[in-house]
């Protein structure tokens, strides 16, 4: 049997109805397989990892578990109980008492555990009344007597209790994996991928700290750009929580007035005040129609700075809120004799930076 690391959870053992307890274990499953890419989340509150690659690159047991305990308070904020023994089953119950099973004494432990141990309250019952208390009282037991007596899912056991098989029937959560694959999935909808499709140790780094900060900062702690729907680019960009559920990637309402694409690479949630000029320096303004009334050609802040006006497009009215206060305003691109690419707004005559394109 090969010698493990369990990890037992038990804040994790029973699943919140908010799904925050799959977000953790699929959080501390991404920790822990930067310590050890081959650790298992076997079912809630339980993982499982070798520990001979581990603890040679780590340099011995203690240090891995060392480690292991540290990932999971940077993580989870709170303590986790280690164990090591042979095999997944003995594994799992060392963990869940924190005992650090001797090379070689998996044997000696197995025998030793309560008939309870095994996962069966029928068959401890069974067995104390037939005078079997331990799992090595079971183990010893001929298995023609053990197939007089019981069913063939206890003769699983008595192999379990034998040593023949290192895991019991059902320890694994077998819709597990699938339901960690989507929860994945949607927290990374739009990941940024390597030439060959690979996530690199530079994203996994980032998925852990931003867990770390989201623990310590609450859900709304870190937050990620995002698309929605809206008529203007400020109006469809929107911060969202990281790792809240994907919304959909197309918007299916019409949004009369919306700017076509290219989108401005940068938006300001607050428009930046500008002059846009026209020959003789008169001010370019859009009447009632949406024309102008005079062709752009220089380009200024507020504060001064002005520049030439080479090309524009435009401009594009939208009025809004018509049933109520009516908005009128409207949009023109424009391109400076410096190469900057802008989208600029103009409201009650005056004008504002609304995007920078790239």
């Amino acid at each position: 049997m090969e010698r493990l690391i369990g990890v037992w959870v038990e804040s994790l053992r029973v699943e919140a109805l908010d799904g925050s307890t799959l977000r953790e274990s699929l959080a501390l499953l991404d920790a822990l397989g930067v310590v050890c890419p081959f650790t298992e989340l076997i079912h809630l509150g339980f993982y499982a990892l070798p520990a001979r690659g581990p603890s040679r690159f780590f340099g011995g047991e203690s240090r891995v578990l060392e480690v292991v305990a540290t990932v999971v308070r940077d993580v989870l904020g709170r303590e986790a109980s280690l164990g090591v023994a042979d095999g997944l089953v003995w594994c799992e119950l060392a963990a869940r008492e924190g005992v650090v099973v001797a090379p070689g004494a998996t044997d000696e432990y197995r025998r030793s555990r309560p008939l309870a141990a095994l996962g069966r309250r029928d068959l401890a019952t069974t067995g104390r009344r037939l005078g079997l208390r331990t799992v090595g009282d079971f183990a010893d037991l001929a298995r023609a007597r053990v197939n007089e007596r019981f069913s063939g899912s206890v003769l699983v056991l008595h192999r379990v209790a034998r040593g023949e098989l290192d895991e019991l029937p059902g320890q694994r959560d077998a819709r597990l994996g699938a339901r960690l694959g989507r929860l994945r999935e949607a927290n990374r909808p739009d990941e940024q991928r390597g030439f060959f499709g690979q996530r690199g140790a530079a994203d996994d780094r980032a998925h852990a700290a931003a867990l770390r900060l989201r623990q310590r900062l609450g859900a709304d702690g870190v937050a990620v750009a995002a698309l929605r729907g809206g008529r203007l680019p400020q109006d469809r960009a929107a911060l969202v929580p990281w790792g809240s559920p994907a919304a959909p990637s197309e918007d299916d309402a019409p949004w009369p007035g919306q700017l076509r694409a290219p989108s401005p690479a940068t938006v300001f949630t607050r428009g930046v005040a500008v002059e846009l000029l026209g020959a003789a320096n008169v001010t370019v303004r859009v009447d009632a129609r949406g024309t102008l009334n005079t062709p752009p050609t220089t380009f200024a802040f507020a504060s001064g700075g002005a520049r030439g006006v080479t090309w524009y497009a435009g401009p594009w009215p939208l009025v809004e809120r018509w049933w109520a206060i009516s908005r009128r305003r409207a949009h023109l691109q424009v391109l400076l004799d410096t190469g900057e690419a802008l989208l600029l707004a103009t409201e009650s005559g005056r004008w504002s930076l609304a995007g920078v394109y790239d």
